[in-house]
């Protein structure tokens, strides 16, 4: 399996962006693919999940009501839109999958996502 992730760049407080992840290879029917972030010093964190099987969605608070994942089966790709952004989502986000099966809080963790893109660069100045 192979994640490429795209759509990145440098914007201002309060405007949008889309991000893309390609998934490639060979997928399985109730994988969770997930966007991870990771600012300078800081741990890689969450943003938002979607499982395949379970059509369920997930994101962190931080980011609830601004972002939107989302998903196109037919493309085999995940998206997630990024809006009225702030400068604290500065970070390299990264496209993150995972094909096995586990309880769905499990999926909070990134030790459970195998492949991981190889993130883009998300900079918002204020």
């Amino acid at each position: 399996v192979q994640l490429q992730a795209s759509g990145g760049g440098l914007v201002q407080a309060g405007d949008s962006l889309r991000l893309s992840c390609a998934v490639s290879g060979r997928t399985f029917a109730n994988y969770v693919t997930a966007w991870f972030r990771q600012a300078p010093g800081k741990e890689r964190v969450l943003v938002a999940r979607i499982g395949r099987g379970w059509g369920r969605i997930d994101y962190a608070e931080t980011v609830k009501g601004r972002f939107n994942i989302s998903r196109d089966d037919s493309n085999n790709a995940v998206y997630l839109q990024m809006n009225n952004l702030k400068p604290e989502d500065t970070a390299v986000y990264y496209c993150a999958y995972a094909p096995r099966l586990y309880t769905w809080e499990t999926y909070k963790l990134k030790d459970v996502y195998d492949y991981w893109g190889q993130g883009t660069q998300v900079t918002v100045s204020s």
